[in-house]
């Protein structure tokens, strides 16, 4: 079985695949566009394992009940059980032997073993079960056959993988081949707006995050739109979603309840162990009936045991899993929920838990910073027209549009062709036409990009040159609206467009700038009240996200959380843990 690498040997590696031509990283994996044979393939199956994560595997139904019995105060009952056996049972006359001492103390050590048992073990079986909801196939090709399905926990490296629409990628992949590939990878990353991808991606790797590698498809997140073909890399626990699994599962010690639990138990056992040696050196000593002395010196010790309280424990804990069940949350571990209701940092993430995870358009503006219909109506032919990916801008300018009656204007225009976006333009266009007026060329994209396309721009329903003074008002208009949280794309057209059927890059110049189009992933309306209530319970909150820091202090303000302060991760890689403690105190 391979050896598994640590976290930094998997993001190395990846780093260094990716700057490698493609007949490199076949040479190296001694695979081929063809794929693996299927002898090869097995061969390295049983070399490399199963393709699947394995540090947090399940285990058998009875290390759980084991582990029930290893409460502190269950194993001090148990020791009485044992003691009050000899003394009740084995050497008690006929006449005094009784079981019910016995009896009370296992009926409660088997309800507090019970309730533990059973409510961790369906829970873990809770778990489990929402992890099979994850497509278990995916399309290999092997040599002399065809792409087919085949299980995921079957890739090997050096496989070759064709992806499409839907496809969750199954393993770490070098993209061989892709065509307009989108990938979500809101599941490492937590960021909801697909990246694009591409097989002939070059990176400066020296300060990338692994998920920023253009060339680099990652296990665990999904195809949104195109299509591609990569090289398996790495599988299981050697991948890089394997190596945030690795570190997720290690053991993170005992709670502060279970440190509790255990600090009272051993405050009781020293008790037992001081008092119950006394009591029976000075009964015995004095009434010279030794049997009588252990018998009065056992009976301290059951009476120093709380009996019930494993019992009352077990019961609470169960009760707030059953409550917490019901509002859909599945709880692992039993005594956490001590945990969770002593809580005074939450750290939480930004995109789908304090936003809607869902882009809308919340501004289209000219070039003044003023509302303006006309620059919706433009950016929602262009959105509309294109027939790429819809991205969520896209999707938010039509269902904007559609809630302001734009979307008549298909009544009016007729698309004529478009111009793809590509990740080094980072902008489309298409080409419309309409009875009132000539064909026009519309183009949207980001605001750099469309500036240097940009020779003329329209305020006032006037056509001017743009000069430096009207960038640089562009531009703090621009950071204005970041400064609110906003992601910003500009909008452009063209009117003096030629009479020919096909377009391409070279048609996009000397455009006509009009307006702007920002997007916002809104707070959620529960938000502004989950926090006031947190707040209110003294309890800080912490945002945790991947997005930019203008972004996030914009919804950190908007939720009720203070953020004159942020930390971001270039500034805590080199800090030790309490450096890092320190520097969370004081932000947000």
């Amino acid at each position: 079985m391979e050896k598994t690498l640590n976290s930094n040997q998997i993001t190395d590696n990846l780093r260094n695949t990716s700057l490698k031509d493609i007949e490199s990283v076949y040479s190296e994996l001694g695979s081929s566009l063809d794929g693996l044979s299927p002898v090869e393939a097995a061969q390295r199956l049983k070399d490399h394992g199963p393709n699947e994560i394995t540090y947090e595997k399940r285990s058998p139904w009875y290390v759980y009940l084991f582990r029930s019995f290893l409460d502190p105060f269950i194993l001090i009952l148990l020791v009485i059980v044992f003691l009050s056996f000899f003394t009740d049972v084995a050497f008690a006359s006929q006449a005094e032997r009784s079981w019910i001492t016995i009896i009370i103390i296992l009926t409660m050590i088997m309800i507090s073993v019970i309730l533990r048992f059973t409510q961790e073990y369906k829970s873990q079986i809770t778990a489990d079960n929402l992890k099979d909801l994850i497509p278990t196939t995916t399309a290999i090709k092997r040599k002399g056959s065809e792409a087919s399905e085949i299980v995921m926990t079957k890739v090997v490296p050096g496989d070759i993988i064709h992806l499409a629409a839907g496809d969750l990628i199954p393993a770490d992949m070098r993209l061989i081949e892709s065509v307009d590939l989108f990938i979500s990878q809101s599941a490492l990353t937590g960021e909801s707006e697909p990246v694009e991808k591409f097989a002939d991606a070059k990176d400066d790797v020296a300060n990338k995050n692994v998920s920023d590698l253009g060339n680099i498809a990652l296990m665990g997140t999904i195809v949104v739109s195109g299509s591609a073909k990569g090289i398996v890399l790495q599988t299981g626990n050697n991948t890089y979603f394997g190596s945030i699994a690795e570190s997720i599962a290690k053991d993170v010690g005992e709670t502060s309840f279970e440190e509790g639990v255990k600090s009272v138990s051993m405050l009781l056992l020293r008790f037992m162990l001081v008092m119950v040696p006394v009591v029976f050196f000075v009964n015995g000593i004095t009434k010279k009936d030794w049997l009588g002395a252990l018998l009065f010196s056992i009976s301290i010790a059951v009476g120093l045991t709380p009996e019930m309280l494993p019992t009352l424990v077990s019961t609470n804990l169960a009760k707030g899993a059953i409550s917490l069940a019901q509002k859909r949350i599945v709880i692992k571990r039993l005594s956490s929920i001590q945990n969770f209701g002593a809580m005074d940092i939450l750290c939480t993430d930004k995109t789908g838990t304090l936003t809607e995870d869902k882009i809308v358009l919340e501004r289209y503006l000219d070039l003044e910073g003023k509302e303006n219909e006309r620059v919706l109506r433009y950016g929602y032919l262009n959105s509309y027209y294109q027939t790429g990916l819809k991205n969520l801008l896209d999707l938010a300018v039509i269902d904007r549009a559609n809630k302001r009656g734009i979307d008549e204007a298909l009544n009016v225009y007729k698309k004529i062709d478009e111009i793809p976006f590509d990740f080094t333009r980072r902008r489309m266009s298409v080409v419309v036409t309409s009875k009132e007026t000539n064909r026009e060329l519309i183009t949207k994209g980001a605001v750099e990009e469309m500036l240097s396309i940009c020779s003329f721009v329209e305020i006032r329903d006037e056509i001017i040159p743009i000069t430096d003074q009207i960038k640089e008002e562009v531009f703090e208009i621009v950071r204005e609206l970041n400064s609110q949280g906003m992601r910003i794309i500009a909008v452009a057209k063209k009117d003096d467009v030629p009479d020919v059927d096909i377009f391409g890059v070279q048609d996009e110049q000397d455009m006509i700038l009009i307006g702007y189009m920002g997007f916002l992933d809104p707070p959620k309306e529960t938000s502004v009240t989950a926090i006031k209530a947190l707040y209110k319970h003294g309890i800080d909150v912490k945002i945790l996200t991947g997005d930019n820091d203008i972004v996030t202090k914009k919804i950190a303000s908007d939720v009720g959380i203070p953020s004159e302060n942020v930390v971001l991760g270039s500034d805590i890689e080199e800090l030790d843990d309490e450096e890092v403690y320190k520097l969370a105190i004081g932000t947000s």
